[in-house]
């Protein structure tokens, strides 16, 4: 068992509820300027997720991996916070529905303006498609 210094306590939120609860060793996500690894006693940090997979490092060696969406981060008192609008097991994820939403969300990107709600929302449902697209494997 890990030593309770070398871990911290992560919580995985989404607006349908809890997904993970527990220590972990490190947790690395994407944030909107760069990749970022979160260990013990890390320094206090805000920070705009954005769609990836998310490893949650377990105090037994086992890495738990999630398709996480965009979101935030907040890293405060030996304690991890992520909050997004989604997040799921690569099993639970269905590949042909989600090709289907990155043409979707491509075909949306090609029809918008540059620069307005519509392109901006087809730009985020495409990054999130193919982050999910990636962590399912395909």
């Amino acid at each position: 068992m890990a030593e309770e210094g070398h871990t911290l306590q992560a919580e995985v939120l989404t607006p349908e509820g809890e997904v993970f609860s527990g220590q972990v060793r490190q947790l690395s996500t994407r944030t909107s300027v760069g990749e970022l690894g979160v260990l013990a006693n890390h320094a206090p940090v805000l920070a705009r997720l954005m769609p990836t997979e998310l490893r949650l490092h377990m105090p037994d060696g086992e890495i738990r991996r999630l398709a996480q969406a965009e979101g935030w981060l907040q890293v405060f008192a030996n304690r991890a916070l992520v909050l997004v609008g989604e997040a799921h097991e690569p099993g639970d994820l269905d590949s042909s529905d989600l090709r289907a939403k990155l043409e979707d969300a491509e075909k949306r990107l090609a029809e918008s303006e540059s620069g307005s709600a519509a392109y901006i929302r087809a730009e985020t449902d495409k990054a999130r498609a193919e982050a999910f697209l990636t962590v399912a494997g395909n």
